[in-house]
């Protein structure tokens, strides 16, 4: 990998609010937009971007992701490169949206794709999941029953009557592989009633739960027989939150907003690899440009779930080009 560094002569750092298609909504609660941070970095005519979304899930707000890329303006604008980028920010929403534009300004000055800088498989074609959003068993089947063509689809769910969503989401979509992400929404504290309820859906022909317990208080998953994989997600950020996951979890999603760029994911996707742990890509709802540096980490993957643009009322232009649930390789002047 190119670790030169890159001489950043323009910084620029702004917010941008994209409306949703509908209310989107999880077990923390719900909203109409996304709000991403966008960062551009031009050095001899070549523009590099990235855009992230701070998550409030993890102490974020857009305010504070602006004052952090303001302090750091002056560094990158002076030549910060990534590797010291890894030092100056912990891994965030602000370090990601500059891990990403510097890893797109190297390409363009090279005249190179990023997947060559890396030393990666050109990316292909892959098939995301299509979130559906948390509601009620009827509203929940009714949208299952319009995505029901849909070869993947993920239910958010919440606690109490997420059976009976789960059962809605399956017989309107009966085709259809079914995950599950609780975003932390299960009670802790009985294992008997977890091992329960992953067997009934198991039955229901679901074949992985993402984070179905808040992630300091998921020691109930440790030695569990489960009759469905467990995917990681609050609850791993990077390399330094793998050694416990690893025994709680068959796998991991990797989220480029949680590892602070794609430079820490690279090496995330490969530590979690040698522990036996596979592989899901996720995203927080934003636009393509945020998903196109997360289609790089989907080689071997055994889950994407880059649907975040798919949820927009209308995604940036130039973007991802999407076909059904299927996603093209990103246009070098989307990024990379």
């Amino acid at each position: 990998m190119n670790d030169h560094k890159l001489m950043a002569r323009i910084f620029s750092i702004q917010e941008e609010k994209w409306p949703l298609k509908g209310r989107f909504s999880i077990s923390r609660g719900s909203r109409t937009q996304a709000h991403v941070v966008v960062v551009e970095v031009t050095a001899d005519g070549a523009l590099g971007r990235g855009e992230s979304v701070p998550y409030a899930r993890y102490g974020e707000t857009v305010a504070e992701t602006l004052a952090q890329l303001r302090r750091l303006a002056d560094a990158v604008g002076d030549g910060l490169d990534r590797a010291d980028l890894q030092t100056r920010l912990p891994p965030g929403a602000a370090r990601n949206a500059v891990d990403c534009a510097l890893w797109d300004l190297e390409a363009k000055m090279a005249g190179q794709p990023v997947h060559a800088l890396a030393d990666l498989p050109a990316p292909r074609s892959v098939t995301t999941a299509f979130t559906i959003s948390l509601d009620t068993p009827e509203a929940m089947g009714a949208a299952a029953r319009a995505e029901a063509d849909r070869p993947i689809l993920k239910i958010k769910l919440g606690g109490e009557g997420d059976l009976d969503r789960v059962r809605a989401v399956r017989a309107n979509a009966p085709a259809a592989r079914l995950m599950i992400d609780a975003n932390e929404g299960w009670a802790p504290g009985d294992r008997t009633a977890l091992a329960n309820r992953l067997a009934a859906l198991a039955a229901l022909g679901v074949d992985m739960v993402e984070q179905p317990l808040p992630a300091d208080q998921d020691a109930d998953l440790e030695g569990l027989d489960r009759p469905v994989a467990l995917v990681a997600d609050e609850s791993v950020h990077d390399r330094a939150t793998l050694d416990r996951v690893a025994r709680r979890y068959d796998a991991v999603n990797i989220k480029l907003d949680k590892t602070g760029g794609l430079t820490e994911a690279l090496a995330l996707k490969a530590a979690a690899e040698a522990r036996g742990l596979g592989i899901m890509v996720g995203c927080m709802v934003a636009t393509s440009l945020a998903m196109a540096p997360a289609l790089l980490l989907a080689d071997g993957a055994a889950l994407v779930d880059l649907d975040g643009p798919l949820l927009l009322a209308q995604d940036r232009e130039p973007g991802l080009v999407f076909q059904g649930s299927t996603i093209q390789p990103a246009a070098p002047a989307l990024w990379g």
